[in-house]
């Protein structure tokens, strides 16, 4: 379903830019400008996992900010993503899971704080229909090893 545009405008527009492919650099034009290269290798850089699992992160942490101001709580929201990259039939596909942690909360409102951020936040809902997203609220961070290949 799309949001009426007209009735509902942008707040804020930006153009996120990749001219030259993976082993190259993203940019925002007069703005941030990182180099990229394939998550496979060694070389140096970004890859889109690390933006997906960023934007993730950072948005759902915002969300969790503003719900603790809302109940005059400190900001002690933590996110971490782990973002895996697998083959599937038809080539790759990505895994996420956004760990929450809130430290200082009991654990009932935490699991409420997180299904309204989950349901808030902009890039939780643009991902929320994919199986492969799970947020969760944990005690401890899961060590993300790296996998060998």
């Amino acid at each position: 379903m799309a949001i009426d545009r007209e009735k509902f405008p942008p707040l804020y527009r930006t153009v996120a830019a990749n001219d030259a492919g993976l082993e190259s650099h993203s940019y925002i034009p007069g703005g941030l400008d990182v180099l990229t290269s394939h998550p496979l290798n060694d070389a140096p850089g970004a890859n889109p996992e690390q933006f997906i699992g960023l934007a993730l992160s950072t948005c759902l942490n915002a969300t969790l900010e503003a719900i603790e101001e809302r109940r005059d709580l400190p900001h002690s929201a933590q996110v971490h993503t782990i973002v895996e990259l697998a083959r599937d039939t038809r080539g790759f596909q990505f895994y996420l899971t956004a760990e929450v942690k809130i430290p200082g909360v009991d654990h009932d409102t935490a699991v409420a704080m997180v299904d309204l951020a989950e349901r808030r936040c902009p890039v939780a809902k643009l991902l929320g229909s994919s199986d492969n997203v799970t947020v969760q609220l944990v005690s401890e961070f899961s060590p993300a090893t790296p996998v060998e290949s």
